[in-house]
């Protein structure tokens, strides 16, 4: 099991708003027998008095004969109406009867939650307490008394279940929180509690202590956290309450799994240090006790044995850290590609070099929220770059993205850095492949509550166990988990399934392992408590996560109280509301849809809409996160709207200032140490945070990259302009577009040669700078410590050499990025030099010299960017936009070029220009479009049909683009019939 590291004792980690005081026994008081009497009679009048004046008043009120269309033909009287009336009353009498037998035989038998009378809930709770009030002078009185405070209390309440209530029937979900107001009183009725003297700490028969779980008193729920807290004086200790007690058979035949599921009238076992008043050691001398409880305890002793000295030390919670399995001894030093072993992925803070300072931790913590930023920003900049390519946007503008400076340029080094799409594309396939398998198998998907990365294995805790995952899954620490290893999971491919549990969310790290928190399963509301800029930090990082994440696929998030500027990151998911008002006006009314959609469906819940015949529907989740306190009036009305969230698809996270949250399933609270606690799941969890300054920067960079800008939007100058004149020849000459050479270099005879060749690749396509731990982890994606990515900066820094004046060619700027000298250049450098003189420079006033240049640039592609790169290097180049921006510079060029030689009626010269460019651009729609036009200028149909015949093999099944199909229509009119008779 991984090592807890717990906070120091000074750090707030127990519950807030608690007030975990020993329920005692008290002595019966005049008062109580007052109550017990008028509830006797109360019962005596409803049960008895009112069947009798019915008989007598009103008599039977339905007819002596079954004649259904007799009935129909009579008019209505008024003693029909009388008789219609009757039998209603009849009917509430018969319910009510129904009630207070259910909750006499569960206050009778002292375990167990009463059953539920179905449409009787106002009638249940007023036989619940008069029966409460009944049996009060009785032996079982003590379970019931403090339910009886309860009575005419507001719904908060009653509305309040405990973490036990919203999960021992996690399947149910549709009814969990539709009961959730009666749950808790319900529980209240099921234990007697005993109090008894502290004795011996030894573990020895006759002197062992133990402890009665206590019902429900008011809003105050016994945990084990709380009864550690009070009788061994820390509440971290309930572990070991949980490990003495762990798989035992209780009174009510259940058993102790998880921490946070623990019901009234268990017994616990207690550690021999422990102090209260409220204990019992073994009871022959506890005379308050009663008789059967003193038994239950013994029984309950005799099962300890066996089970002694073998807790885990996990400290299972509902949401519990998976066991990680053995991780395999890494093999010592570097492999053949340069990667350290996982072990050694993270250097310490202290043995960090001055170079590595400046960027964010908070992103480089967090790889899953990294990771689709990371691919949403590059997926915004290639729109913005085909757009401004296809003048879709204010005409042609420029190919090169505005350069990030300040915190935007260290925000994006950390996302770079800290990124881990790997992870992200092994998760979302491994959960497609669930969903894939299950559906083949005519299975539906289980409720997942949490799901663990540790150590690359996947790890699914379920609601409730779920049988046997289908291969290559396989059962882990318990029935309620699902593992799959990490070379399991990469035996997955692309599969078209409906993402399965597109409202996973990263909250933080537990030692190696990442938490993500299924917030659209959870029975009710989240609630996260906390200082606003804390909370702030929290809620920026699920909103971000959640819009740019790679395991779903369509989702609405809706922001409120928070994040208006967050909506750039994904406007197609992201939505900001104003206030509460206007959240619970949509959500009402997208309640009702859900719920009816589900109904017209067939289905009991999102989860079986995702899979089998029924997945096109998709049944996207809604996510709503608030992170402004609601007053009680709307917390109320949330937690109603949240009763029934999990089976439609909707949760909740909410922002309290620290009170109770009504209707709140799971508590949380944000400390200003970025601790995440929730010491009744048991989490303890170092926090994922998007600082405020973060936050901005990240807007920033998506803002920038907007394709809606204006003109500040991509320019046309590159970021890097090279003399093309004679005298500019280079020291080092690098040829990337096409197979990768150097020129002006020794080839290093050293297996670290292709380290370096990576490494100034790098460089040389971002002659901004690039940051250190940017470089390193490009090189070395699985991590690497700091003495050795030093040792490669000055072995990268020897190799290039100096300058003539002795100046290092591989410098570092004032930001601690690594530059370039200008006299190292590659090929990609002087194409963009050349098209910009070309078209912005001298070829503007001189045919040409235009013509010259073009010509010269043509010549420099060789096909596509480092063509001939050795498989599973240069995985960098994913994150890069250069791989978009070459095509289309080259597109450019070839247009350009063939514009050129048309002007002059040179058509073959424009053909051989445009087939040039097709060789590194061959999906580029206008480079077709203008191969027809130039061929249709030779005048020859045959060599145009066969030009289309060639277009048409080329597109496959999709067809030809609309532009392409109009343009051969207006050249080659009859090219359909030509084209098949071709064929």
């Amino acid at each position: 099991m991984p090592r807890r590291r717990s906070p120091s004792p000074s750090s707030s980690t127990a519950p807030r708003n608690r007030t975990p005081q020993p329920v005692r026994v008290r002595r019966r008081s005049f008062g109580d027998f007052v109550k017990a009497f008028l509830a006797f009679v109360a019962l005596l009048v409803l049960l008895v008095g009112v069947p009798f004046a019915l008989a007598v008043t009103a008599g039977w009120p339905l007819p002596e004969t079954f004649e259904p269309m007799e009935w129909l033909k009579q008019d209505i009287s008024v003693g029909t109406f009388l008789s219609i009336l009757t039998f209603v009353v009849w009917l509430a009498w018969a319910q009510f009867t129904a009630c207070v037998l259910v909750e006499m035989k569960a206050a009778l038998s002292g375990v167990g939650v009463p059953g539920r009378v179905p449409g009787a809930g106002p009638s249940q709770l007023l036989a619940r307490q008069l029966v409460a009030a009944l049996l009060l002078v009785g032996a079982t009185a003590a379970s019931f008394t403090p339910g009886l405070g309860q009575l005419g209390q507001s719904i908060e309440g009653n509305q309040r279940p405990t973490v036990a209530a919203a999960q021992q029937t996690p399947g149910l979900f549709a009814q969990q929180q539709e009961q959730a107001a009666g749950t808790a009183a319900a529980l209240a009725e099921q234990a007697s509690h005993a109090e008894a003297t502290p004795g011996s700490s030894a573990k020895q028969r006759g002197d062992t202590k133990f402890y009665r779980i206590q019902p429900p008193e008011g809003r105050h729920h016994d945990s084990l956290w709380e009864i550690s807290e009070r009788h061994l004086g820390d509440g971290r200790r309930y572990k070991e309450i949980f490990d003495l007690n762990k798989d035992r058979t209780q009174p009510d035949g259940s058993k102790l799994s998880e921490a946070s599921l623990i019901r009234p009238g268990w017994i616990m076992e207690m550690p021999g240090d422990a102090r209260g008043g409220d204990l019992v050691e073994m009871p022959d001398d506890a005379p308050e006790v009663s008789p059967e409880v003193q038994q239950q305890i013994r029984d309950y002793d005799r099962t300890g044995d066996h089970t002694e000295g073998g807790g885990s030390g996990s400290g299972a919670a509902q949401v519990s850290v998976p066991e990680q399995r053995p991780a395999p001894a890494p093999a010592p030093g570097n492999d053949d590609a340069g990667h350290r072993a996982p072990a050694e992925q993270h250097a310490t803070p202290a043995a960090q070099d001055s170079s590595s300072f400046g960027l964010p931790e908070a992103l480089l913590a967090a790889p899953l929220l990294a990771a689709g930023l990371l691919g949403a920003l590059g997926h915004r900049r290639r729109q913005a770059l085909w757009q401004s390519a296809f003048g879709g946007i204010g005409g042609r503008r420029g190919m090169e993205p505005p350069t990030p400076a300040g915190d935007a340029l260290d925000v994006q080094d950390a996302l770079l850095v800290g990124a881990d799409p790997e992870g992200v594309r092994l998760l979302d396939r491994s959960l497609r492949g669930l969903a894939a398998s299950l559906a083949a198998e005519s299975r539906p998907l289980p409720t997942v509550y949490a799901a663990w990365l540790s150590s690359g294995d996947l790890h699914l805790q379920l609601a409730q166990p779920s049988g046997k995952p289908p291969a290559p899954w396989q059962l882990g620490q318990d029935e309620t988990f699902w593992l799959l290893a990490k070379d399991d999971a990469e035996r997955y491919e692309d599969t078209d399934t409906a993402a399965p549990y597109p409202g996973l969310v990263s909250l933080g790290t537990m030692d190696d392992s990442r938490l993500l928190l299924n917030l659209e399963s959870v029975p009710g509301l989240v609630s996260l408590s906390g200082s606003e800029a804390d909370r702030a930090a929290v809620f920026a990082s699920v909103a971000a996560e959640l819009a740019t994440n790679g395991w779903s696929d369509r989702m609405t998030i809706t922001l409120v109280g928070f994040g208006e500027d967050l909506t750039s990151l994904a406007p197609s998911r992201l939505r900001h509301l104003d206030g509460v008002e206007a959240l619970i006006e949509t959500m009402e009314a997208e309640t009702r849809q859900r719920r009816g959609a589900l109904g017209a469906a067939g289905h009991d819940s999102v989860l079986t809409g995702r899979t089998g015949p029924a997945q096109h529907t998709r049944w996207a989740p809604h996510l709503v996160l608030l992170a402004a306190e609601p007053s009680a009036e709307d917390a109320v009305t949330l937690a109603e709207l949240a009763a029934d969230a999990s089976r439609l698809g909707i949760g909740y996270l909410v922002g309290t200032e620290g009170g109770e949250l009504p209707g709140a399933a799971w508590e949380m609270e944000i400390t200003g140490e970025g601790r995440l606690l929730a010491p009744l799941l048991g989490l303890e969890l170092d926090a994922q945070l998007l600082p405020a300054a973060q936050q901005r920067a990240v807007v920033e960079l998506f803002t920038d990259a907007d394709p809606g800008r204006g003109p500040d939007g991509p320019g046309d100058t590159p970021p890097f302009l090279v003399d093309i004149s004679e005298q500019g020849r280079p020291a080092v000459y690098a040829r990337l577009v096409g197979p990768y050479e150097i020129i002006g270099l020794d080839t290093p005879d050293d297996e670290r040669s292709a380290l370096l060749h990576e490494a100034l690749a790098l460089l040389l396509l971002h002659r901004e700078g690039v940051h250190p731990r940017v470089l390193a982890s490009a090189l070395w994606p699985r991590g690497v410590t700091d003495d050795v990515r030093a040792a490669l900066v000055e072995r990268l820094r020897g190799w290039l050499g100096t300058e003539p004046d002795g100046t290092p060619r591989l410098g570092t700027d004032a930001t601690g990025r690594l530059t370039l000298a200008k006299s190292v250049v590659s090929d990609l450098d002087v194409l963009r030099s050349l098209y910009h003189e070309a078209t912005q420079g001298k070829g503007v006033d001189s045919r040409a010299v235009r013509g010259r240049l073009l010509t010269d640039a043509l010549v420099l592609v060789r096909g596509p960017l480092l063509a001939d790169r050795p498989e599973g290097r240069y995985r960098w180049l994913t994150h890069e936009i250069v791989d978009a921006q070459l095509p289309l510079l080259v597109a450019d060029t070839g247009l350009a070029l063939a514009e050129f030689h048309l002007v002059k009626d040179r058509a073959e010269k424009a053909i051989e220009a445009l087939n040039a460019a097709l060789r590194t651009a061959p999906a580029d729609e206008r480079l077709w479009n203008e191969l027809l036009r130039a061929t249709h200028a030779l005048d020859d149909p045959e060599r145009l049909t066969a030009l289309a015949a060639d277009l048409i093999g080329r597109s496959g099944a999709r067809g030809l683009p609309p532009r392409t199909e109009a343009l051969l229509d207006e050249l080659l009119p009859a090219w359909r019939d030509t084209v098949a008779a071709a064929g």
